[in-house]
């Protein structure tokens, strides 16, 4: 209580005492060049300070706004647009050249495979059309179920199509060739039946008798050699066993060669179809379905020759460019993606070690370019197309569909690559951030649609399925429930529904009515506006001052324009405005000498990295801690020492400068 009355009896006295010992401390001496130790208790030799005045002036850490300018330049040109950075350095804009010169070779090389894969799936479709009509009785193009119904009739069309197989070089419009050997006993057609080990039905008492167990008989046909020779009959002899029946097939090969891919330039490939017929008994229904399945191999031909064609290799020189472009692009985003995560790597440091803060992800992932993913992963889907593409037209590889599925997908990625660059016009990106903004609400809402989609589809399936035609599979369900909400085929689902059972009637009606009702008139309208409204918030928000994240106003901050010439120096200059991020000091600094060397004028005091510590002089200052810059050199960027004069806590600082200059800083310093 004493002391408390006394200091407010006195306070001019505790003002001069206070001013007298900053004065003190501040006593001007001569800088000495030997290292020295000003830990030491004021022993050994002191730096000699030279000031040159009494007034202190306030400035900002010079090295600190030097290194935070340079980092925020750096970021503001690493989210220019390609034109803008041409501006700054006068850089050609050889990655936009780049994805543009991509963009048309792999269209080109898309169209050039399409017109190839085209012929080829055309080729397997007609030929097998060909061979229903050729190989199955009475067949029609538009029947839905092919099927016969007596044992005659079975009979007679395994007849058939055996005797079709038997004379085709003279029957069929195309050239086939048989393939020897890949059937029974190494027989060139293989007529097999499946039935029950045993098996005994008897409807009058009820009663049957099955074992499970499956046993094939099969019997071999070869063609004859002689076109003039008599054909084989055995096969007529082949009994079924109807009673136990579950399916009767017939297997062989064909040859044949696709020569329209020579209207393109290209060399016809040879073919070999695998062709079964089925005939299911499965449910023994009295009605045996009839089907016939083909797949076909490719293989490249022996010694073709086509009259005055070159070997072109101008297409496989096309595929390896394409390979080489999209490596390039590869490799372009992918330095740019590690480009990004090192300056996210500087941004974050600088944040928690200059201002104690931490970056929100949001922020940080604006340095990952989601943009470089996707081409990223179109170039590697490119590439690997390509090659595949190069095996097809070397004649090494058939892999038809994976290369068309690969193909397109890079394809439709790099188009939708092309929204980038159209994102950088302002009104050409309406799109983006309209479904940017969009995207997680939508995706809420389709999980929650989803459920009661899905559950729809097992009710529908369960029930509907043995007694409508969409329904008899999840798959189809699926289909025809999405058919609904859109408004297709609605009348032909009603309509479709069997009456044999009145009761499963009148659930279909509600069941169709509920759906219709519920997705269309509520889950559709919802959806659509869900996107209207982000699409409102968008135009609103471009009326209104928008938010900014501490990324983008620390990047606002500064306002060098990419024709200020300032981003083509390696060591800019330093701004003038001070930054509302450093942190608040308020330093008084005086410069005091200077000192040309490599030695740092602080001696053994530069040693000590840890946060705290240091024992106490002859000078009674005590060290409070040292600070040291980012980029960690070997002296540190500030030392503080504190000493108490009657409750009065004066800190001294002592920093050595990127310019070699030794300052005497005297301010108030925070607890930690």
């Amino acid at each position: 209580m004493a002391t408390s009355l006394s200091k407010q009896q006195h306070p001019a006295r505790e003002e001069e005492e206070e001013d007298t010992e900053k004065e003190r401390l501040l006593t001007s001496v001569t800088f000495d060049q030997s290292p020295v130790d000003l830990c030491d208790g004021g022993h050994g030799n002191r730096p000699s300070l030279d000031l040159q005045g009494s007034s202190l002036r306030k400035e900002v850490d010079e090295e600190d706004l030097a290194e935070e300018e340079a980092l925020r330049r750096k970021m503001k040109y690493f989210f220019m647009s390609p034109c803008d950075k041409y501006h700054a350095k006068g850089r050609k804009p050889y990655k936009l050249v780049l994805q543009m010169l991509k963009i048309i070779i792999i269209t080109v090389q898309l169209v050039l495979f399409g017109l190839s894969n085209q012929m080829v799936v055309m080729f397997k479709e007609e030929n097998t059309d060909s061979f229903r009509h050729l190989f199955l009785q009475d067949y029609q193009d538009e029947a839905d179920g092919f099927a016969v119904h007596t044992q005659t009739d079975v009979y007679q069309h395994i007849n058939y199509a055996i005797e079709q197989y038997l004379t085709l070089p003279q029957t069929a419009v195309g050239r086939y060739a048989y393939v020897l050997g890949g059937g029974v006993n190494d027989s060139a057609l293989s007529l097999c039946q499946r039935f029950y080990k045993k098996g005994s039905i008897d409807p009058v008492n009820d009663t049957f008798i099955i074992d499970p167990h499956i046993i094939i008989d099969c019997i071999g046909v070869d063609p004859p050699t002689d076109p003039l020779a008599p054909l084989p009959e055995h096969y007529k002899n082949f009994t079924l066993k109807f009673h136990k029946l579950i399916n009767v097939t017939i297997e062989f090969k064909l040859k044949a060669i696709n020569i329209q891919t020579i209207i393109n330039n290209e060399i016809p490939d040879c073919y070999t179809f695998s062709i079964t017929i089925l005939f299911d008994n499965r449910a023994h229904s009295g009605k045996v379905k009839i089907s016939l399945h083909n797949q076909a191999v490719i293989r490249e031909c022996r010694d073709p020759s086509v009259s005055g064609h070159k070997e072109n290799h101008m297409r496989v020189a096309f595929d390896v460019l394409v390979a080489v472009v999209c490596g390039l692009s590869l490799a372009l985003c992918g330095r740019s993606i590690i480009r990004g995560i090192i300056l996210q790597n500087e941004f974050v440091h600088y944040f928690r070690q200059s201002l104690a803060r931490r970056v929100c992800w949001g922020d940080r992932l604006e340095f990952i370019n989601g943009w470089y993913l996707l081409l990223i992963i179109s170039d590697i889907l490119t590439i690997i197309a390509s090659f595949i593409k190069i095996g097809i037209e070397t004649k090494n590889m058939a892999s038809y569909d994976l290369c068309g599925i690969l193909m397109g997908t890079s394809t439709l990625l790099v188009w939708v690559g092309v929204i980038r660059y159209l994102s950088f016009f302002q009104k050409y990106n309406i799109l983006i951030v309209t479904l940017r903004a969009a995207f997680p609400n939508v995706i809420r809402f389709c999980c929650c649609a989803a459920a009661i989609y899905m559950g729809y589809c097992f009710c529908g399936w369960i029930v509907l399925g043995p007694y409508h035609a969409k329904f008899r599979s999840l798959s189809t369900v699926s289909e025809c429930l999405f058919s609904l909400i859109n408004g297709d085929d609605m009348f032909a689902t009603f309509s479709e529904v069997e009456r044999s059972s009145t009761l499963v009637w009148l659930f279909s009606q509600l069941y169709l009515y509920t759906f219709i009702s519920l997705f269309i008139y509520m889950v559709l309208s919802l959806f659509i506006a869900l996107i209207t409204g982000a699409y409102d918030t968008i135009t609103q928000q471009a009326q209104e001052a928008p938010h900014v994240s501490d990324l983008h106003m620390f990047i606002s901050q500064c306002m060098d324009t990419p024709t200020s010439g300032k981003f083509q120096s390696p060591d800019p200059p330093e701004s003038s405005e001070p930054s509302q991020y450093l942190r608040p000091t308020g330093l008084q600094n005086a410069s005091i000498g200077s000192h040309s060397g490599s030695v740092c004028p602080l001696g053994n005091c530069c040693a000590e990295k840890n946060g705290r510590g240091g024992g106490k002089g002859a000078t009674g200052l005590t060290r409070e801690r040292v600070e040291h810059s980012r980029s960690r050199r070997a002296c540190p960027k500030l030392i503080v020492w504190r000493r108490k004069n009657k409750n009065k806590e004066l800190t001294l600082g002592v920093s050595w400068k990127r310019k070699q200059r030794l300052e005497l800083r005297l301010f108030s310093v925070p607890e930690r």
